[in-house]
Formats: structure tokens, C-alpha cells, sequence
């Protein structure tokens, strides 16, 4: 049913970043997966950002050192890649149909069916975002916790669908061509790194200029076909009842989105951190690491230099999240309540 390839290994403080490729046959079409860390643990599910892959958008994350002695101690790593995304992909076949989002979110499913896992915690970024919470409405008790980094929740708007469109069309004609580039390089990044003519952008960026050249562009314009066809989900997240963590950087395009998905969240559920940058898990993964360690302590989970007596095998139980994350004073960040309002009606 799936093949399997080993992937980079990377040790840091002791915690491999060892990871194993695996190819599964979902009900539509093959998924790559690459786990890292014990499968006894409880499970981690990632999702990146439109032509982005596990690499060139969480590696900022993981590589960070306090993120060994947090997530890496604490889950297993379930990065799924969207088809057709993954490193060193071959170009999905004109003949398989166009994936809704509805059918990403199907074959999450079906990679944890895979895996014989049950309710996971899950992570993505904008178009992974919207994912894992469409995943999260559709499969409800398959998810404990959601880590939402630069959101989506609503239908494109108007200037959203051209701009995917115009990208969607240079996509199809001309490739991953250099305007294509750099319209995704302002959805990633702020323009304080992105650099200019005169001033090369940073590592960072340079190396996610890299990573674009080697995506196929029909597989990038695949997800944006999806992405830019998504259903506005407003209305279903009242109902969640896992946990949410979201993180947005003010020079985000995707700001106002992001408080707006907020607002209609569940504040008994629910934080908003707001941070500097645009995709923070690579601008400013440093300043996810105390919102995260405050929001895990509420399943019983805690960085590996704790003195708790607490094992990460155990199953995660969701209590709450704990009062300290909404105290700008102990983040050392800019942390906004949740606005939201009330109905006195039952």
C-alpha cells in the first residue's frame, strides 16, 4: 500500500531529526509522509503552505533548539506534504482529476488510518491552516488541539481570487516563472527580509527561492486550484470544541483574517498570539516556543528540562489552556485577547 525512503538525518541535543518517507495510497491519489520521532508518541500532524513542503516551512521550527526539547520530546512528526509537493516529486499526471479541499482533507484522514493513529494535534500554515481546520470540522474526534499559524477561514475575496487566478494562469503557461516567485515570497515573508534590488534577501528567503525552483508548477497549480476554490467554514468553528492556538505576524497578508477567525472562535477554547514577521514558523520560530509551551502544559506535556514526573506516551487528555498563556507579562510577546461576542441565547 506505500512505499518508504529515508530522508535526511539531522541530530540536535541528542533528539533526531531523522525522518523516513512514506508514499500512501489515499482515496485520492499518492500522499507523501515523513515521520520523525517515536511512533509511541502522541502524533503531530503538519500541513505547509501553497508550494511549500515540510522543509522549506516548518525546518525553521524544528531546527530551532528549544523545539527539540518541546514538540520533538513530547510527539511524533506526521509531516504530510500536499500531493505532488514533496521533494523530488514528478509531475502529477494531467489524467488525475483536480483535488478539492474536501479531498485533501479525506486524505488526512486516510494517513491516519494508515498509521492506525486516532485524535491527533495538528499544525499548518495558511492554505494548511484552512486544511487541518476543514479536517477538523469534517472529522471531529480525530483532532485534539490545532496549532493555526497565518489562517484562512473565509471563501477568497475578490482581490484574493484574481491575484490566485493571475498566479494560476503564469502557473500554467509559463511555469514557476519569476514573477510567480515572488508574488509567493510576499505571502511568505515580510518585506523587511525579503530584500530588494540593491539588498539581497535573507538566508531565509534565498533559500526559499531555491526550494520554489524545485517544485513542479501543474503540481503548485493543483493546490492553488483547490485553495482558491475553498468554502468559507465561518460558521462551523463556534462548534469546535478542541483547543486552538493561533499565531499571525503583523505584516502578514493574511492578518485580518486571521483575527477574524478569531473572533468567531470559541474563546473558552481558544488564544491568539500576535508576533513580528509574516510566516512565523521561519521569520520568528523563537517566539512560538513560550506560547507553546504554555498551551502543551494544558494536555500534560512539557519541555524535556521539566522536573515534572510527566510522560509524553501517555495519551493526551485536553484540560485547558492554561491561564498564564493569556498574560502578556509571562509571553514577553504582543498578545491580543480573543473579541469575541456572546449570546445570551441557548
Amino acid at each position: 500500500m506505500a512505499d518508504s525512503s529515508d530522508s535526511v538525518s539531522v541530530d540536535m541535543d541528542g533528539v533526531s531529526l531523522a525522518g523516513k518517507e512514506h508514499l500512501i495510497k489515499t482515496c485520492h491519489g499518492v500522499v507523501s509522509v515523513t515521520v520523525i520521532g517515536d511512533q509511541d508518541k502522541p502524533a503531530l500532524v503538519t500541513y505547509p503552505d501553497l508550494a511549500l513542503n515540510y522543509v522549506s516551512c516548518f525546518q525553521g521550527l524544528f531546527f530551532c533548539p528549544e523545539a527539540c526539547s518541546l514538540l520533538l520530546h513530547n510527539f511524533c512528526i506526521y509531516h504530510i506534504s500536499p500531493p505532488g509537493h514533496e521533494l523530488g516529486a514528478e509531475t502529477i499526471s494531467s489524467d488525475d482529476p483536480l483535488l478539492s479541499a474536501d479531498d485533501l482533507v479525506d486524505q488526512i484522514a486516510d494517513v491516519l488510518n494508515y498509521f492506525g493513529l486516532g485524535a491527533v494535534m495538528c499544525m499548518g500554515v495558511t492554505a494548511g491552516a484552512y486544511i487541518i481546520t476543514l479536517f477538523a470540522l469534517k472529522y471531529r474526534h480525530r483532532v485534539l488541539g490545532l496549532i493555526l499559524i497565518s489562517p484562512l477561514c473565509k471563501a477568497p475575496s475578490w482581490t484574493e481570487w484574481l491575484l490566485n487566478k493571475v498566479m494560476s494562469n503564469l502557473l500554467y503557461f509559463y511555469g514557476m516563472c519569476g514573477m510567480v516567485k515572488e508574488l509567493l515570497l510576499k505571502r511568505y515573508f515580510s518585506k523587511d527580509i525579503r530584500g530588494c534590488a540593491q539588498v539581497p534577501g535573507s538566508d531565509v528567503v534565498q533559500a526559499c527561492r531555491r526550494s520554489l525552483e524545485e517544485r513542479q508548477s501543474l503540481n503548485v497549480w493543483r493546490l492553488l486550484e483547490a485553495i482558491n476554490g475553498r468554502p468559507d467554514i465561518t460558521d462551523g468553528l463556534r462548534k469546535l470544541q478542541c483547543r486552538s492556538l493561533i499565531f499571525v505576524g503583523d505584516n502578514s497578508p493574511f492578518h485580518a483574517e486571521a483575527l477574524y477567525m478569531t473572533s468567531k472562535l470559541d474563546r473558552r477554547y481558544s488564544a491568539l498570539v500576535e508576533s513580528c514577521g509574516s510566516m512565523v514558523t521561519e521569520e520568528q520560530p523563537h517566539a512560538m516556543m513560550i506560547p507553546l509551551e504554555y498551551f502543551l502544559m494544558g494536555y500534560g506535556l512539557y519541555k524535556v528540562s521539566s522536573q515534572l514526573n510527566v510522560s509524553p506516551r501517555s495519551p493526551l487528555s485536553p484540560l485547558c489552556i492554561s491561564p498564564e498563556l493569556l498574560s502578556p507579562e509571562s509571553m514577553g510577546l504582543k498578545l491580543k485577547p480573543i473579541k469575541t461576542r456572546i449570546s445570551l441565547h441557548v
